[in-house]
């Protein structure tokens, strides 16, 4: 009777252990080539605004750096004030990040910790009113800002959002589920405000959450073009949107200077993902643990 050999354990693990490498290694260069074709065209932004117009439009285009930077940006400041247009975007931003982080914050706070009168009702109300078109809202805000004297000022453009249904929502959302009630009792036991409650316990636990909710409300803000078109009509007032904009003339565009104000405009929203990334990624993290 004829046996058969077993194969030691070593022999038996190799094909696997060859197989994970093989998969790790093809896994990794997939991502590798995603992460170089997503960058590429930010890569290609700052390329060209270093060029003429007519290296830009030439067959092949630019790969690489050109001689034409200060003469782009002398033609960007000729047209607009765009140092000031960026101040106006950056102060507009900051603004409503910090208004929405606060009163967003603290109205999830009471929706999630705190049991009142008509609380499902109002907190229906707020989701409810996710669903409202922007577009619908143009004439009544138009109307409010021009009774309150507001118009050509940049508080026109971060006032109105710095309670926005959206972050009411997420943060109610993140604080129901990343606080407990008994952390809260154990707070007031000790002697602790409503207030201080909130302040120095619930917003360090839900700093992901608002790491989220800011990065998102900066980049929206930064990027808003409708409202600043509504309200704001000097080009002093302008944000970085509209400075664009007007660069972008009926017959002829100095695309040089637009691609050269589009990569400075870029910078300050990479800035603000490099720093909010780390909490964001800590808050997915978090949820995927718990789940």
């Amino acid at each position: 009777m004829q046996s058969t050999a077993v194969p030691p354990k070593e022999a038996r693990q190799t094909p696997a252990l060859l197989g994970g490498l093989i998969g790790k290694i093809l896994l990794y260069g997939l991502l590798f080539f995603l992460a170089l074709l997503t960058l590429f065209p930010f890569y290609w932004m700052f390329v060209l605004a270093t060029h003429a117009q007519g290296d830009i439009f030439s067959a092949p285009p630019p790969v690489w750096f050109g001689d034409y930077l200060m003469r782009n940006y002398d033609a960007l400041l000729a047209r607009v004030p765009f140092i000031r247009n960026i101040w106006n975007s950056v102060y507009i931003a900051l603004m409503a990040t910090v208004t929405t982080l606060f009163f967003a914050s603290l109205a999830g706070f009471g929706f999630a910790m705190y049991e009142f009168k008509f609380k499902k009702q109002l907190f229906a109300f707020v989701v409810a009113s996710l669903m409202i078109p922007p577009l619908l809202g143009i004439i009544p805000y138009y109307l409010i800002i021009q009774a309150l004297g507001w118009l050509d000022t940049p508080r026109a453009v971060w006032f109105p959002g710095m309670a926005g249904a959206f972050g009411i929502f997420l943060m109610r959302q993140y604080i129901a589920s990343a606080v407990p009630k008994d952390l809260m009792d154990a707070a007031r036991i000790d002697g602790a405000s409503e207030f201080r409650i909130y302040w120095n316990i619930v917003l360090p636990i839900v700093k992901p959450g608002l790491a989220t909710l800011g990065m998102l409300t900066f980049i929206g803000q930064w990027n808003n073009f409708l409202g600043p078109l509504i309200v704001l009509s000097s080009r002093e007032n302008h944000t970085v949107p509209l400075a664009l904009r007007t660069l972008q003339g009926l017959i002829q565009t100095d695309w040089g200077a637009v691609l050269f104000g589009t990569a400075l405009a870029v910078v300050p929203l990479m800035i603000i993902f490099v720093l909010a990334s780390k909490q964001v990624i800590e808050g997915l993290t978090a949820g995927a643990v718990k789940g």
